[in-house]
């Protein structure tokens, strides 16, 4: 029994392939450039058990792996969603509840509410762990991109999100709903330090189409206030736009050249166009494994020339540029068409950029890299009494 049966499996696997064959042959779609791929997909067609996935939904399987398969981590596919979240927020605005998101090293993902954003007015904190968006648990496997379009939507009236969220030393999670609101996203924030009035302290979270004249902005306000020196503070800053990141470094550095920009067959020199506005005083860079990008571009030329002290530790080592292109459904790629490099010809790619003074991350959560900023800087401007 047990070879008669085996007998009819063979023969109709066999029958199976037959049967295909007769259908690939009949078939008249396959193309030229892809042939392959519509076999595949007329097999699956004809023989397939469950119901499949959207014509769309597969088409955007078939993007992901053809990218896959050039082995780049930097290039990558977008679906619509998240190509547009992406897009307002290099803008430097869109709808939503107003917080930046990031994976702590057990992988939860905390908030950090933008100030006077509707999820500050709900008394969302530092550091709370998202646990729910709308009843649906939070995984470990969704992108921090997927997690911030749940955030994030159209304002209108009663249009928002429900949470569930775990407040640092909270005894219980709490759930409420936020409604969505314009929310202008902050690239810059400062003030002067407690520490020594006589310093500017200037966090780049990232880099958008609003970050260099905000950084004008603060270099200015903070000056009034009594400014003599800056601490500019790029940890956890994993980039944005390259224009931008540029127009930043000049800030420092001047009308010279901030970034070399490499592809298959040219090169490019960027450079600045506005003039340095913090001519001669004192800069320290702080800098981490999570400052990426072009966030590596300021701290790397600042560092060539001379402009700054780089405190921290090396950087994520992330030297290549990704041109995004945007497909007709609104979905987009990110493409890596070049690589760029320091003033002085260092490659950034895998390598980072090493710090002057390396540090290594206080267990306990101490700001000890701020701390040591603040003494080189202190130091500078002693030395400069005469």
């Amino acid at each position: 029994m047990l070879g008669v049966g085996f007998g009819f499996l063979l023969a109709g696997v066999f029958a199976a392939g037959f049967f295909g064959r007769e259908i690939l042959e009949r078939s008249h779609i396959v193309s030229a450039t892809f042939p392959l791929l519509d076999e595949v997909q007329i097999i699956l067609d004809h023989a397939y058990l469950r119901e499949q996935p959207s014509y769309t939904q597969r088409q955007y399987g078939a993007i992901r792996g053809l990218l896959a398969a050039l082995g780049d981590r930097n290039t990558f596919f977008i679906e619509p969603p998240v190509a547009q979240s992406e897009a307002d927020v290099l803008a430097g605005v869109y709808g939503g509840i107003g917080v930046l998101t990031r994976r702590n090293e057990a992988g939860l993902v905390e908030l950090y509410p933008i100030a006077d954003s509707p999820a500050d007015k709900a008394g969302i904190v530092d550091g709370a762990v998202l646990i729910e968006v709308n009843g649906t648990p939070i995984s470990g496997d969704q992108s921090l991109d997927t997690i911030d379009q749940l955030l994030r939507g159209e304002v209108k009236d009663g249009n928002g999100v429900t949470i569930t969220t775990q407040a640092p030393g909270a005894p219980q999670p709490e759930t409420v709903f936020i409604a969505f609101d314009v929310i202008a996203v902050p690239s810059i924030v400062w003030r002067l330090l407690p520490e020594n009035k006589q310093l500017g302290y200037i966090q780049l979270l990232r880099f958008t189409s609003r970050t260099p004249d905000e950084l004008r902005s603060a270099v200015n306000e903070l000056v009034q206030a009594g400014a003599k020196a800056f601490v500019v503070d790029l940890r956890n800053n994993g980039g944005g736009l390259l224009q931008e990141a540029v127009e930043v470094a000049s800030v420092f550095v001047g009308q010279q050249t901030v970034a070399v920009e490499r592809a298959a067959d040219s090169e490019r020199q960027y450079s600045g166009s506005g003039a340095s506005t913090v001519t001669d005083q004192p800069v320290a860079i702080i800098v981490n494994n999570n400052t990426a990008s072009a966030a590596e571009i300021v701290a790397g030329a600042i560092q060539d020339y001379g402009r700054g002290i780089v405190i921290g530790q090396k950087t994520f080592g992330k030297g290549t540029v990704q041109q995004i292109y945007g497909l007709s459904d609104g979905s987009s790629i990110h493409v890596t068409s070049a690589e760029w490099l320091m003033p002085s010809g260092k490659s950034i790619e895998g390598q980072g950029v090493v710090p002057d003074i390396e540090m290594i991350p206080d267990i306990n959560g101490r700001d000890v890299e701020l701390a040591e900023a603040v003494r080189q800087l202190t130091s500078s401007l002693e030395s400069a009494i005469p």
